[in-house]
Order: C-alpha cells, then sequence, then structure tokens
C-alpha cells in the first residue's frame, strides 16, 4: 500500500509540474536590447498602467514580465529622449503564446487555468520585436538619410525598393 501512495505522489506532483508548457517552454521574462543611433538617448518603459518600470540610457538591456495579471497580457510603450532629437515612442505588446495550447494535450488543466496565466508564461513576444533600434532624427530636420546597415532586421524587411 506505501508504494500506491508514492506512486500518486509521484503522478500529480509530475502532472502538476509538467502541465504549464508556455511557462516552461518559454517562461514569462523576456529581455529586450534598447539602442539607438547616436548612443546615450535616455530610455523609459512605462507599463499600461503608465507606471515607469524602468530608466536608462542606451545601449541597454532590460528582462521585462510577459505578463500583467491573470489572464492579462503585458503591455509598454519605450520612450527614447536625448536633447536636440526628435522624442520617439514605441509600443510593446505581448500575443498568445502559441506552448500554452500545449496544455490541452498534457493533462494541463492546472497549467491552463492556473499556472500559465499567473505566471504570464501564456503570452509571448517575436524574437526579432525583443531588438529595439532606433535613428534618432535631429529635430528641425524634414530629411534624414539613414544608411541601410543601421536599420534592424525587422525594419529592413519593410523596405521598398525604387527603380
Amino acid at each position: 500500500m506505501k508504494r500506491t501512495h508514492i506512486t500518486y505522489a509521484v503522478t500529480i506532483l509530475a502532472v502538476l509540474t509538467l502541465s504549464s508548457c508556455a511557462t516552461i517552454f518559454s517562461g514569462s521574462k523576456h529581455t529586450f536590447v534598447f539602442n539607438t543611433k547616436p548612443d546615450d538617448a535616455a530610455v523609459s518603459v512605462t507599463d499600461k498602467t503608465g507606471k515607469t518600470i524602468f530608466t536608462g540610457q542606451t545601449p541597454t538591456k532590460v528582462r521585462l514580465k510577459s505578463g500583467a495579471g491573470y489572464f492579462s497580457p503585458a503591455r509598454y510603450t519605450i520612450t527614447f529622449t536625448k536633447p536636440g532629437y526628435v522624442t520617439q515612442t514605441i509600443p510593446v505588446d505581448f500575443k498568445i503564446n502559441g506552448w500554452y495550447f500545449g496544455n490541452i494535450f498534457i493533462g494541463g488543466a492546472v497549467g491552463m487555468l492556473i499556472v500559465d496565466p499567473l505566471t504570464g508564461g501564456m503570452w509571448t513576444i517575436k524574437e526579432s520585436a525583443k531588438n529595439i533600434y532606433r535613428p534618432l532624427r535631429q529635430e528641425g530636420v524634414a530629411l534624414q538619410v539613414i544608411d541601410i546597415k543601421d536599420l534592424n532586421e525587422a525594419q529592413q524587411q519593410h523596405l521598398v525598393k525604387v527603380k
């Protein structure tokens, strides 16, 4: 009989441990890299309530939570400022994580309804969105020439060849 109780305990522990697919595979915090040209711009990160959660200088790295409460994705606003340059703001929104639906196949009522929603693991962001680079435009300058090498991969994808 003792062996049966141990087997049940191990099974329950395994189900609870392995039933939060998104949290296990993706985590609930993501590292973002902020960079500008020129360097040394002030960067601030505010959450969806308007609370400033980070201030610093570029280049810098910041770990941000993907969740903002039970079943609520995080949403951030990144602001770059530098004297003599136009202020830039960038929204950062998290979307549902595909691994969240893995809970359906791995006995994950606990993971689907408790662990992933509470930890924020059910939310994610594209890897390319984690590297935020902005060339700052000088105030009073109507047109600015930017070297294609100064654009990140996501920005280069939006370029249109002109003939």
